[in-house]
């Protein structure tokens, strides 16, 4: 009996019913790692582009300051120009036009 039990074709035979029932099981775990394994690089992109973005944004800083400066400017500007249109409007007086009156077209009677 002993002898029979541990014979070699009975051994592969033991272990070919072993990896039948075990290999359907280690395949739903290879696929259901590799589906796990996509959406961790996905998230994995994901945080790296917000990464980069934000630092591009921390960068940018001098940018809005610069951009911030010069509509500073052109507001100053922009005002220093209406007082000055303003003072020049005050300084000339404008002329009163003539009142040109339209001549009447002849009436005619039946």
């Amino acid at each position: 009996m002993y002898v029979l039990a541990n014979e070699p074709s009975v051994a592969l035979y033991r272990l070919q019913e072993h990896v039948r029932r075990s290999l359907p099981e280690l395949v739903q775990h290879k696929t259901d790692m590799q589906s796990w394994e996509e959406q961790s690089q996905g998230a994995i992109y994901t945080v790296e582009y917000a990464c980069s973005a934000v630092k591009s944004m921390n960068n940018s800083s001098l940018y809005f300051k610069n951009i911030d400066s010069l509509l500073r400017q052109a507001i100053s500007m922009k005002e220093q120009i209406n007082n000055s249109q303003g003072r020049s409007l005050n300084d000339v007086s404008p002329c009163p036009s003539p009142t040109v009156t339209a001549p009447h077209a002849p009436s005619t009677s039946s």
